[in-house]
Formats: structure tokens, sequence, C-alpha cells
């Protein structure tokens, strides 16, 4: 059995309804601490990959150094290039971390505490192979930042860091959805 839940928007995946698994019991404040901590690691991924379109889109329209170092304030680095390439870099190995401890062992736990979520964590882990692939692009457009074909990786990471959003933002959100109810009954790191 199914609760829905409104989500107030129309996502890529259908209507403002969405189906959410109920939670096997009650919140623990354990449990709403973790839910609390994923949340706040999501919001700072859809932060940082914000700033990386924004700055992206500034330099693929050929913004002025000055322009766009001053824009990277709240990333630290040198040149406006290598801030990017770097912080791209530095950002899609905390993606990849973050998705490789789900899998490894919220996923399980999650499973083990509520056999009716195995088809959302299914789909979770679906979305993790496919973002893997996507983060595998930007990383590889980022380090021709600086290189001899500049204008077109410039392209081509803009284009690269658009199509993660494209994949990210819509995964972030189906997993809070999906989880928070479960997530929040555990009593521990593995439920």
């Amino acid at each position: 059995m199914h609760a829905y839940v409104s989500n107030g928007r129309r996502g890529p995946w259908g209507p403002a309804m969405t189906a959410v698994v109920p939670p096997p019991g009650p919140p623990t404040p354990q449990g709403e601490a973790m839910v609390a901590e994923l949340r706040w690691i999501h919001d700072m991924i859809r932060r940082d990959l914000g700033i990386a379109l924004r700055l992206a889109d500034e330099v693929t329209a050929g913004a002025p150094a000055d322009e766009i170092r001053r824009g990277l304030t709240s990333l630290a680095s040198q040149g406006p290039l290598w801030q990017l390439k770097i912080n791209c870099l530095r950002y899609c190995r905390f993606v990849h971390a973050h998705h490789g401890i789900e899998s490894a062992s919220l996923f399980p736990a999650l499973r083990a505490a509520n056999p009716a979520l195995g088809p959302v964590v299914d789909r979770l882990e679906a979305d993790h192979r496919t973002v893997s692939d996507v983060l595998d692009a930007v990383e590889a457009e980022a380090a021709g930042l600086g290189g001899p074909d500049e204008p077109a990786v410039r392209g081509r990471l803009a284009a690269a860091l658009r199509r993660l959003a494209d994949e990210l933002l819509p995964h972030l959100e189906y997993e809070e959805e999906h989880i928070s109810g479960t997530l929040a009954t555990f009593t521990g790191p593995t439920g």
C-alpha cells in the first residue's frame, strides 16, 4: 500500500501526486536527524551545481575573467577557468562518494527496514549509475579546460553540466520524497 503526497509541481516522472511507501514505524530522533542530514547534503549538492552551471554559462558566453572571478567568491582557487575545472572535479568526486555511501550502506539498510521500498531503491540505484556516467562526462570536459581545444571544451562542459542538472536534481527530489519516511524511523546508521 502506498500513500500519496503532493509535491506541488509536475516533474519528469509524472503528476504532482507522488506515491510514497509508508514507513515501517514512527519517526525517531536519530532517524529524523539522518533525514535532516540527507537534505542538508542534497541542498549543498543543489547549491554547488547551481554555481557551477552559472559559471559554465558565463565562461561559455565569453564573460571577462574579472566578472567570473567576482562570481567565484563562494569557491576558492586561482583563475576562473582553473576555478571551474577544480571545482567541477571536486564536486563530481563528492557526488560519486555520496552515492557510493548510499549504495553501499543506506540502500541495504532501507531494504532491510522496509522491504516495500525495493522498487524505490532499485530506481535510486539505476539513477546512481546514470548520474555516475554524466559525472564522468563532466569530469572529462572539466579536465580539458585550459587545453588547446578551449572553446569547444567550454561548450561541452556547459552541456554536460546541464545534463547533470537534468538527471541529478529530479533524483535528489525523488530520493527525499520516497525514503525520508523510512529513514526517519532509523535509530542508528543501519536502521
